[in-house]
């Protein structure tokens, strides 16, 4: 029987559907549910079953695949996924936003990473991991999920709240950083490993950089112009063909493509239409965004945290770095003026490691050049995603019962009445 696709991309559908579906009913983010949709769906494991006889009508067609296959169009809807995640946080953070908070958004921001990073390569080193392997851990540590922690300020109400503040404005200065960061180590690792190519590599990246930083502090004009038209459909095919060709030169270049869709979306922001850009294509991003996350699933074979050495490995990293993140995220608020009931909320909130996680061992550890950078930071990011976004999702909700057990401990210590 001839190959049939389409059969697997309806399937695939079905699964996040379905795991989607479960998620909302149980509160929980949908990231660690499409992941594992997507290693149950995967060859690892439902392509351990025999192959299944069906019977249509009078014939007996045999299904010698019963799993999704990892094919060109899983791959290309989950780099999709990594372009329009990283353009519609890029909408959020417009020109004017980042200069008027910018004081306290750079010492928040700069506690977060002189806590997390560090933390990130220092277990990297005491592993025994090269430098760079140790960088990349410091990065997939150090990043919060800015999908999973709007989401959750959205639904536990806090969006209104003045915690709100101090979490979007660290996470905006993550990601500034986390673009730099994606830059440079995309030209390291990809490079042949010699000192002037790299050099050459990550020039470069920084050079394509700054002209998209240049295009968003200057285009304003062109940004407005370019969707001045009574079109929806028009809006559409012109806002994805500008973010997904300017990604697509970005990887000509071995910039990352994330990077770039950030930098589009922010060019967008300082517009009016950014509403109507999240209105028209908030679906497409969800779509290609479960496609991603379903692709990491689809790739990861669950018995490699069958593996005592990376069980462990995973439980060191939890264990260390959730503490670090509670601590930044509460100096965090004291830095925006919070009293210790709502900095403990910010410090729950900045647990939860998601999509940045990811997309970091997606876009480096492909081309890595190592068994750590191409097999253990990718089974490793996997693990770490889906327990820390669990575990930041479920502080969040029960902050009040940690302020109840911290609050004795705190040194002003009343909890805010209001």
């Amino acid at each position: 029987m001839a190959e049939t696709p389409l059969i697997e991309i309806g399937a695939l559908f079905v699964i996040v559907a379905l795991t989607g579906a479960a998620a909302n009913r149980t509160g929980q983010s949908v990231i660690p549910f499409y992941i594992v949709g997507g290693m149950i769906a995967s060859e690892h494991v439902l392509g351990t079953v025999a192959p299944l006889t069906l019977a249509l009508a009078d014939l007996s067609v045999q299904v010698q695949q019963p799993y999704i296959s990892e094919n060109e169009f899983v791959e290309l809807g989950a780099e999709l996924g990594i372009v329009f995640l990283l353009f519609f946080l890029g909408l959020e953070f417009s020109v004017n936003r980042l200069l008027e908070s910018s004081e306290r958004i750079s010492k928040a921001g700069l506690v977060d990473l002189a806590i997390n990073f560090p933390a990130g390569i220092v277990l990297g080193l005491v592993l025994g991991w090269s430098l760079i392997e140790a960088v990349l851990l410091g990065g997939i540590v150090y990043i919060s999920s800015s999908a999973v922690i709007t989401k959750s300020l959205i639904d536990l109400g806090w969006i209104a709240n003045d915690e709100s503040d101090p979490m979007l404005g660290t996470l905006v200065f993550e990601d500034l950083f986390i673009a730099f960061y994606l830059a440079i180590m995309t030209a390291v690792v990809v490079g042949s490993g010699d000192i002037s190519e790299a050099a050459t590599d990550i020039g470069v990246a920084l050079g394509f950089l700054l002209v998209l930083i240049t295009g968003v502090f200057y285009g304003d004009a062109f940004f407005q112009q370019f969707l001045a038209i009574d079109s929806r459909e028009l809006t559409v095919l012109r806002t994805i063909a500008l973010v997904v060709f300017v990604a697509g030169v970005a990887l000509l270049l071995d910039v990352s493509e994330a990077v770039a869709a950030f930098f589009v979306g922010m060019g967008f922001s300082s517009t009016d239409h950014v509403e109507e850009i999240e209105d028209l294509l908030s679906p497409v991003r969800d779509v290609f965004a479960a496609v991603f996350f379903f692709w990491v699933g689809l790739g990861t074979d669950p018995l490699v945290f069958t593996d005592l050495g990376l069980v462990v490995l995973l439980a060191v990293t939890v264990l260390a770095t959730t503490p670090t993140k509670l601590i930044s995220g509460y100096f965090g608020g004291r830095i925006y003026d919070l009293d210790e009931r709502r900095s403990l909320r910010v410090a729950t909130g900045m647990v939860t490691r998601g999509e940045f996680s990811l997309i970091i061992a997606a876009t480096i550890a492909t081309a890595g050049t190592s068994s750590i950078m191409s097999e253990t930071i990718p089974d490793l990011t996997v693990g770490y995603v889906l327990v820390m976004s669990i575990l930041g999702s479920v502080l969040m909700q029960y902050s009040e019962v940690l302020w109840a057990a911290v609050e004795p401990y705190l040194v002003d210590g009343k909890p805010d009445q209001h």
